[in-house]
């Protein structure tokens, strides 16, 4: 409430916003009989509508109207982004952290774990854990130095979340985020040479050179709209089938195979990870315009990107029936993930009727983690059911 007081002041000045509140303001000074069931009696006999007693507290505080722009900026979780100047530090850090989009590193190695425990039966938790550990620094070396490079185009030049701005210092930033990209490929490394599956590194090499390029310069390839596609390959097929061949290598097979499995599980992480890139940028069409930086919703807007958004979800789980009727995945998962078909349709009602809202479509990324997350782990269980129930699915080999 306090955001929408804020622009209201902003956009039409004090005098309109008084204007704008006794025109639209349900109140009278005594009830009629037709409406005694829709107002309620408030000092002395002055009623209002439920509904809109916090606006006239509101006005009563209008002295205050700048710190309560300030406060709804910090409250207010749509408002991230573009409301108030007066943000806690402790706000900013939290913001910077972007806890949820670790979860990106942490759905291609269960899914990729969980195909590998489907064709084994084996799953060692101490290997997982150093995978995760190790992914999680390489995603902070993708979150550290998209800041940095951003930072260096302007592209962040008013983003107060940003890890540069927050730390007052580009060098520290850049050289924290190559030393999490050192420590984060030892421990994939590792656990590669302990499996002695060379091919696995390929495949994680090939992951990391999708972020380098994503966002590195000279390539910067971001900025021509190839963002979307990159992250697939990279989160997809790449991250995916590296961490189940590397869970695999502990198996007694000597040349564990990629399966139509594994390649059809991999295809849906690539496509629900691709949708939350997507949707991060509908907030800073304006500020991409600036720098030349030519996103997807750059280039085909707001409106037209909230359609790409429902078509790609029903896409999504188009896929997941084909892959299901071709026998690629089992039948657990077809039923495991089409019960994340309501938050499949949170995120496309939410995108349709807040596309135009810079303030409250920031909010779009975060419902698609969701959804990622939780067809992620409905994937992975799905998975993991199929071979504890002793079905009778077969995992056919693609590539040995």
């Amino acid at each position: 409430m306090a955001v929408t007081y804020c622009n209201l002041t902003q956009a039409f000045g004090f005098n309109k916003h008084n204007e704008y509140l006794q025109k639209h303001s349900y109140f009278k000074r005594q009830g009629s009989s037709s409406m005694q069931s829709k107002i309620s009696t408030y000092n002395g006999g002055i009623v209002f509508h439920w509904r809109y007693i916090r606006i006239l507290q509101l006005e009563r505080r209008t002295s205050y109207q700048h710190v309560a722009c300030a406060r709804g900026a910090e409250l207010s979780p749509t408002s991230f982004e573009n409301v108030g100047d007066d943000i806690s530090k402790g706000t900013l850090i939290w913001r910077a952290i972007k806890l949820p989009i670790y979860s990106v590193a942490l759905v291609p190695l269960t899914v990729g774990s969980a195909a590998a425990y489907l064709q084994t039966g084996m799953f060692s938790a101490r290997c997982y854990f150093v995978l995760l550990a190790s992914s999680i620094l390489v995603i902070t070396w993708l979150n550290l130095s998209n800041d940095v490079y951003d930072f260096d185009t302007g592209a962040d030049k008013n983003k107060k979340e940003s890890v540069v701005n927050l730390v007052g210092s580009r060098t520290g930033t850049f050289i924290a985020s190559y030393l999490c990209l050192a420590f984060g490929f030892i421990g994939l490394t590792w656990i590669a040479v302990e499996a002695g599956n060379i091919r696995s590194i390929l495949f994680l090499a090939s992951a990391i050179i999708c972020g380098y390029i994503y966002q590195c310069p000279p390539f910067r390839l971001s900025y021509q709209g190839l963002g979307e596609p990159l992250c697939f390959a990279a989160f997809g097929p790449f991250a995916t089938c590296a961490f189940y061949l590397l869970q695999g290598g502990a198996s007694v097979m000597n040349h564990f195979p990629l399966t139509g499995t594994v390649l059809s599980a991999s295809i849906l992480v690539g496509f629900t990870t691709s949708l939350i890139l997507f949707c991060s940028h509908f907030h800073q069409v304006e500020e991409d315009k600036e720098v030349g930086k030519l996103s997807p919703l750059v280039r085909l807007g707001t409106k037209r990107g909230a359609e790409v958004v429902k078509v790609a979800v029903m896409l999504l789980y188009a896929l997941l029936i084909a892959f299901g009727l071709s026998k690629a995945l089992p039948l657990t998962c077809i039923f495991l993930c089409a019960l994340t078909v309501p938050m499949g349709n949170l995120v496309v009602r939410f995108v349709q009727d807040n596309y135009a809202d810079k303030n409250k479509i920031f909010m779009a990324k975060y419902f698609c983690v969701r959804l990622h997350t939780l067809f992620g782990a409905a994937l992975a269980f799905g998975l993991v059911v199929a071979r504890m129930v002793n079905t009778t699915f077969t995992s056919r080999p693609v590539f040995s």
